[in-house]
This record gives C-alpha cells, sequence and structure tokens, in this order.
C-alpha cells in the first residue's frame, strides 16, 4: 500500500484534489478576520462574542428580538458570521450574517450601545462585512430595519420596489418565544 500512496499522482482533473481544494478554500473562509480603527476592533472570531451583552441588548433594548431567550442567541451565534465591535477589550456593537456564502446573506441583529453611537462605527461595521472576500459573490442580500434605511443606502441597499416586494413572501410568528 506504501507504494500505492507513493506511485499515486494528483492532476487538476482528479475528484480528490479538488475537495482538498474545496476543504482549503472553506478553511480559509472560516479564519477569522480582524479590523482595527481609532482604538476600536471589528472581528469575526465567535469565540470572542460577549453573547450576555448580545442577549442583554436583544432581549432588552432592541425592538425585533424582544424577551429572545439566550439559548437561541448562542445558537444564533453559533450559527452565524459574526461581528463584533470591540473597544477596550468591551464588545460594544454586533451584527451577524446568516448566508450560505455564495448567493444569498440575511444581515440581522445589528446594534452599536448608545456611547458609542455617533463616531461612523455603523458605517464602518457595513464596510468591514461587505469587504469580506466569501460574501463578493452573492446574488441576494436581505435585512429589516425600522429605523437605519439612510446608514443602509449608503451601501447600495435599496427599498423593495413594488415588483421586487410583491414577490417576497414570509413566515412570520412574533410569539415564538413566548411558547419556548
Amino acid at each position: 500500500m506504501g507504494s500505492d500512496l507513493k506511485s499515486r499522482r494528483w492532476n487538476f482533473t482528479d475528484k480528490n484534489f479538488s475537495i482538498v481544494l474545496l476543504l482549503l478554500y472553506r478553511f480559509k473562509s472560516m479564519q477569522e478576520h480582524e479590523a482595527k480603527k481609532d482604538g476600536y476592533l471589528i472581528t469575526t472570531a465567535n469565540g470572542k462574542m460577549d453573547v450576555d451583552l448580545i442577549h442583554q441588548y436583544l432581549s432588552e433594548e432592541s425592538y425585533w428580538a424582544k424577551d429572545i431567550p439566550k439559548s437561541i442567541v448562542e445558537k444564533s451565534v453559533a450559527n452565524s458570521l459574526c461581528f463584533g465591535i470591540f473597544f477596550n477589550k468591551e464588545q460594544i456593537g454586533f451584527a451577524r450574517v446568516v448566508t450560505d456564502k455564495a448567493t444569498f446573506a440575511y444581515l440581522a441583529d445589528v446594534f452599536v450601545l448608545p456611547p458609542h453611537r455617533g463616531k461612523g462605527l455603523s458605517k464602518w461595521l457595513m464596510q468591514v462585512i461587505h469587504a469580506r472576500p466569501e460574501l463578493q459573490t452573492l446574488r441576494r442580500w436581505l435585512l429589516g430595519t425600522m429605523d437605519a434605511h439612510g446608514l443602509y443606502e449608503q451601501f447600495g441597499w435599496t427599498r423593495f420596489t413594488p415588483g421586487v416586494g410583491e414577490r417576497f413572501m414570509q413566515k412570520h410568528n412574533p410569539d415564538v418565544y413566548k411558547n419556548l
């Protein structure tokens, strides 16, 4: 068997070689990324996310995830591409992208804590998110917002036009957390 391994030739059409390349690509895209600016840090390291802070903000302060259980926040962080904003090693902002990293992404749970607002951090966060290499082939991004249209429009987001809006549907359960 040892001689079989030595005599094995790999070529670019070999299925196994293609699998190895795919795994290397996935590993590279899973690597943590960081950006630094004016004493702030944005990281994609899920292990650094302060789930207690994220849960507190979402469940108590956000309009979109009131009363969300901590276990659901933990699961959402574990299964998303997360971006945390830190200042002096403390998390002060967050966003997550739910994506297949090929054609579609949903941007969710974007926030910056009040003491750090007005410093351009939301714009910087959007720049970092939109620059991620594995998100460059996406055909469609979606998000929901009541009050930050102006921020997202700076990055090419548009409101649904009547023709587009009529094609989309949703399944919405606003009381899902009450039933857990």
